[in-house]
């Protein structure tokens, strides 16, 4: 593993002498493709940087202890080499997780759903909710989100709401919150104050490209209708919204908050690439069990993965037994705590099934 973190070193380094080069600066293509590799290195690298100066310092400490020292100094270096070899393990660990196979879906765009599912009306409220507290957790990321197409209920809760978030690794925090999510509280319609609850599904879908799925025009069934706003009310009197279905596999997208039909087939298109994506990763991770046992659940929207309880302001992660009581914060976007532990459980889940092949 030295051998290969000292090639990436190598590598980080010579990519700053070529950002420096006038010839790369003022080539733009060259300069993204450049700058996107070193910054894809430097983690590992700053790491391994970290690792070898450890390393260094706990060499040259052990030497000290073969010099004739007072009783007082070899108290201090053997002080200072307990904590540099506990720094050395916990580097060595960091740089096996680094080290790992990205995900190469990782630094794409994604695609939310979100979807009131068992509950009606309160479902469809918190359908709301969720979409409310990922577009805050994608605000502190400095994640820019863009609403695709939403169907409302008469209460205005989201019988459906599909948006786009941008950002540099959003799929690779998003990923696993795919699945159903439970919530327990009294509902705004409740007047006896009894607790019901009701769930909301999430699908994350990485954005792809035009050429990474190919879907042919033969292969679509293209209609326009009227848009359509809270309880059915018509916000658009000429055809604008646009639903595709792909024939081969059955799925319907349909799109219609832009006022221009062109844009929202752009947009529908948008999601049905991604959807069919999905459907072929799931494909393949269906045949590949090694691939499944690097996931944080199946990634299935009808797998509870969640529960969100008001009145013990409580949020539990069914899949890792993480419980946290701020609801509030969570809600409010606060969502790193459980991101990067389920971040932490994917990789190692995916440490072990390594270790296993």
């Amino acid at each position: 593993m030295i051998d290969r973190l000292q090639s990436l070193e190598d590598r980080y380094d010579k990519l700053s002498d070529m950002l420096c080069d006038p010839a790369v600066a003022s080539d733009p293509k060259k300069l993204r493709e450049y700058g996107k590799e070193q910054s894809d290195l430097e983690e590992v690298v700053t790491c391994y940087r970290e690792y070898k100066e450890v390393a260094q310092g706990l060499a040259d400490a052990k030497a000290m202890l073969e010099e004739k020292l007072d009783d007082e100094m070899r108290d201090l270096v053997k002080m200072e080499i307990d904590e540099l070899s506990e720094r050395e393990v916990e580097l060595k660990d960091r740089l096996t997780v680094l080290m790992l196979p990205k995900d190469p879906l990782d630094d794409k765009n994604v695609i939310v759903e979100i979807r009131g599912a068992v509950g009606g009306d309160e479902a469809a409220l918190f359908a709301g909710t969720l979409f409310k507290m990922y577009t805050a957790y994608a605000e502190r990321q400095r994640w820019k989100t863009e609403v695709l197409d939403t169907s409302y209920t008469e209460l205005g809760g989201f019988r459906e709401i599909v948006f786009q978030i941008t950002g540099k690794g959003a799929y690779s925090k998003l990923k696993f919150e795919s699945g159903a999510h439970r919530v327990q509280r009294v509902p705004e319609t409740e007047t006896g104050g009894r607790i019901h609850t009701s769930t909301a599904t999430v699908a994350v879908l990485p954005e792809v490209e035009e050429v990474e799925v190919e879907v042919h025009e033969k292969d679509l069934r293209i209609d326009t209708f009227c848009s359509s706003g809270p309880g059915g009310q018509s916000v658009n009197t000429t055809q604008s919204a646009v639903r595709i279905t792909h024939m081969p596999s059955g799925l319907v997208v349909s799109c219609q908050d832009e006022k221009s039909q062109i844009k929202n087939k752009e947009r529908a298109m948008k999601v049905l690439r991604s959807r069919l994506f999905e459907m072929e990763m799931q494909k393949q991770h269906d045949e590949n069990a090694a691939a499944r046992k690097s996931q944080v659940g199946t990634g299935d929207r009808s797998e509870r993965i969640r529960t969100y309880n008001f009145p013990q302001s409580r949020v539990t992660d069914h899949r890792i037994g993480l419980t946290l009581h701020k609801l509030d914060y969570v809600l409010a976007g606060d969502m790193d705590e459980i991101i990067n532990s389920l971040i932490a459980h994917g990789r190692a889940e995916a440490l072990k099934a390594n270790d296993e092949e």
